[in-house]
């Protein structure tokens, strides 16, 4: 496994660790106001992130583009920002971190889309 692969299922764990224990945290205590950001966190941290690091052992070959590296810290960095960024917006606290996080998932995205795109045709080219 490489080390880009590596820090996306690491990130992939916490960040589901951490969903876990928002969930269990919102039904201890009977709110669920939260439960958007709770829903993010795991789809963006711990889902994509764990589909990331999937993609990166497939072909880790991608991994070492400079591309690849800038994909998982725009990653990382729309979790960290979306997560409360949601949070402040559903209680009503504003919407800049929330939308702010919006556009860097977005990039992180589109970065990925290149990524596979270029990969997988280099990879279906005859040797």
């Amino acid at each position: 496994m490489n080390t880009l692969s590596k820090t996306c299922w690491l990130g992939a764990a916490i960040y589901a660790l951490l969903g876990m224990i928002f969930g269990i945290v919102m039904s201890a205590s009977g709110d669920h106001t939260l439960a958007a950001a709770h829903g993010h966190l795991n789809l963006l941290g711990w889902a994509s992130l764990a589909l990331y690091g999937a993609f990166y052992s497939l072909y880790p070959q991608a991994s070492m583009g400079l591309l690849a590296r800038a994909q998982v810290a725009l990653a990382h960095l729309s979790v960290i920002v979306l997560t409360p960024g949601i949070a402040l917006a559903v209680r009503g606290e504003g919407e800049t971190l929330a939308k702010a996080g919006s556009i860097l998932v977005l990039l992180s995205m589109a970065a990925f889309l290149a990524v596979v795109a270029f990969q997988t045709r280099r990879a279906v080219r005859p040797a």
